[in-house]
């Protein structure tokens, strides 16, 4: 095949399917304490790897091969086209042993092969760059994959030259063209991402695929449709199914108006508010929850002296789909955020009810605002927005990749309050933290674990000790007696588990304080982010016209339940079960998902189905027919 110009082709196909197939060796064995480590199971893992290693590389190759059969011989067999295609072969090297590095540093953070985070990654090159640089040795890292390249085309430059050197008559180029664009067009129609559903356990799914294959997927797959790809139901039947799980009259009002006016009897408190999204905070780091290092010491007394709810959840993995939840009060979507979407403003949300009766009402980010679109989506909403670039100088003590640290971000919210009491105004702050990431630094001397040393464990330290930070300076102000601090994670520190959702990742504390008007106590009712607004704004007497698909935690009619979501998968849990929705229109079901990974196929129709259904298909009705615009 090296008598032949393809012989090209022939080269780089080998090389690449021996690097996927090492990466995902690799992979496999980094997992073997979370998957089936029999035999048939791995042959089943690499066998479905080489259908997806296979199908990316044909994707290439016809790149190569339409680029080779217009090439005439003469230009071909040059001297000047050789050294160009010899420079282009060692870069085309150099990019692919780049991104099987930058996956295995991927596969660190998520425990997935590349999927659309990557892709929104690219987007945001300045904040990601700088947290890889502060995380790893990357000079080290650069100089070995360059030495890689070098050597694998030392290693093939002789099949090169022979094929460059080859002369091919326009019918046979035309023929083996024709083939590759055969093989590729077949590819195309009969592999899809469901082969990876042949696997239940997450991590076999992840290592079945190829990362290259997913990464070009994700560009056409970040929006989904819900009724072509997810179980549904006839819109009135589900309409008025959503509309009672809201607690509105299902006779009232047009197909999923869940639209309803909230009346409170009691006495309206005008209180101040932070809400505090803190970035990465499982469960699992309080001490409440069996951690056991000591992690989270001022977190562990504080929140014996607000409400505590211990059996609450995340609805996503990523921080937008956090601030989705807690401002919209919607369930997650599949594909990508609404943060993220056109025409995500003028929405009714958690913020406007604030600014309608007076309140400064502001997001307060201590990064760069443009990274995943949350200052045009919160500007869009009615907020005014502070973001690093409004931090003056004097203000900034300790910064990394992502941004200031939380301790600057607390004291630069407490600024902020101190000038809208000084000006005569309530205020609405919500704040997102940054410094419970990677690279896990913080600044020296707050804790007993030096910086950069004691990766999560000491960004979750150094997390607990900035909030009791902010506790401190806030208790200094004059409007400290009149303010609730709401406290939320946006999502675990990890996501990926054995099954489709596991829900032990969606695990998080919610926490709200204000003790001269809060009785203290625990709450172990089941319920999700999109609940917070609800229950904030029963807690402070507002009424209100709802346009929200949570309710209060606290209400004695509540209905217990999680929403709980990633890109593709839309779960509920509820009565000891976890129903999940999947393209293909698939219903999968968990019973007792705190202890059991155990899941089964069932029918759409059931009154667990339905009601997911009542959900999803509602919130995406709700969404497109623009249900939720105050203009």
């Amino acid at each position: 095949m090296c008598k032949s110009r393809y012989g090209i082709i022939l080269v780089y196909f080998l090389l690449s399917m021996v690097c996927f197939t090492l990466m995902r060796a690799v992979f496999y064995i980094s997992s073997w304490n979370v998957i089936d480590p029999s035999l048939l199971n791995a042959l089943s893992v690499f066998g479905v790897g080489l259908v997806y290693d296979v199908t990316f590389n044909l994707y290439v190759s016809l790149i190569f091969a339409v680029f080779l059969f217009i090439i005439p011989n003469g230009i071909l067999n040059s001297k000047i086209f050789r050294y160009i295609t010899y420079l282009f072969f060692f870069g085309f090297l150099y990019f692919l042993y780049f991104t099987f590095a930058a996956e295995w540093f991927f596969w660190d953070e998520f425990k997935t092969r590349f999927n659309f985070i990557a892709v929104d990654y690219l987007v945001y090159r300045r904040e990601v760059t700088d947290n890889i640089v502060e995380s790893y040795p990357i000079p080290y890292i650069l100089s070995g994959v360059f030495l890689a390249a070098l050597a694998t085309f030392w290693m093939v430059k002789g099949f090169l030259r022979q094929s460059l050197l080859s002369r091919e008559g326009f019918l046979r180029r035309g023929m083996i063209t024709l083939s590759i664009i055969a093989l590729s067009f077949f590819s195309y129609q009969m592999v899809d991402q469901s082969f990876r559903d042949a696997f239940v356990n997450n991590y076999e799914k992840e290592l079945c695929s190829n990362g290259h294959y997913q990464f070009v997927g994700a560009f056409r797959n970040n929006i989904l449709d819900y009724k072509p790809f997810y179980a549904s139901g006839p819109d009135q039947q589900i309409s008025e199914l959503a509309k009672k799980l809201v607690g509105k009259d299902p006779a009232i009002g047009d197909l999923y108006d869940i639209s309803r006016n909230i009346r409170k009897e009691r006495e309206e408190k005008r209180l101040n508010v932070f809400v505090i999204c803190v970035e990465s905070l499982s469960a699992e780091f309080l001490t409440r929850f069996g951690q056991q290092k000591n992690l989270t010491p001022f977190m562990d007394r504080w929140f014996k002296k607000g409400l505590f709810f211990t059996r609450f959840y995340a609805t996503g993995t990523r921080t937008i789909r956090a601030l989705e939840a807690v401002t919209l009060s919607i369930p997650p979507t599949p594909g990508r955020s609404l943060v993220k979407r056109p025409d995500n403003g003028n929405m009714q949300n958690l913020g406007k009810v604030f600014k309608d009766r007076g309140y400064d009402i502001a997001f307060i980010y201590g990064g760069r605002g443009y990274f995943d679109n949350m200052n045009a989506f919160y500007s869009g909403n009615g907020f005014r927005v502070v973001d690093l670039y409004d931090f003056e100088d004097g203000e900034v003590l300790f910064q990394n990749a992502w941004g200031v640290s939380d301790g600057d971000l607390y004291r630069k919210a407490v600024k902020e309050a101190n000038r809208a009491y000084a000006e005569g105004k309530p205020f609405f702050y919500f704040l997102m933290t940054t410094s419970n990431h990677r690279p896990y630094t913080y600044p020296e001397g707050k804790i007993d674990i030096p910086s950069g040393t004691g990766g999560r464990n000491g960004a979750v330290k150094y997390t607990d000790y900035a909030l009791g930070e902010l506790l401190s300076l806030a208790r200094q102000q004059k409007w400290f007696d009149d303010t609730v601090f709401v406290l939320v994670p946006d999502h675990c520190a990890s996501s990926n588990g054995e099954v489709g959702l596991p829900l032990n990742k969606y695990h998080i504390p919610l926490f709200i304080y204000s003790p001269k008007h809060i009785p203290a106590k625990e709450v172990s009712k089941i319920s999700s982010q999109i609940d917070i607004g609800p229950t904030l704004l029963s807690l402070l007497g507002f009424s209100y016209k709802s346009y929200f698909w949570g309710n209060d935690i606290l209400h004695e009619q509540f209905h217990e339940r999680a929403l709980i979501g990633n890109y593709q998968k839309l779960g509920l849990y509820e009565d000891k079960k976890l129903v999940i929705l999947s393209p293909g229109k698939k219903v999968d079901l968990m019973e007792n998902p705190e202890t059991e990974n155990r899941i089964k196929t069932i029918d759409g129709n059931g009154p667990f189905s339905l009601t997911a259904i009542a959900y999803y298909q509602g919130a995406d009705f709700f969404l497109k027919h623009r249900m939720n615009r105050w203009r």
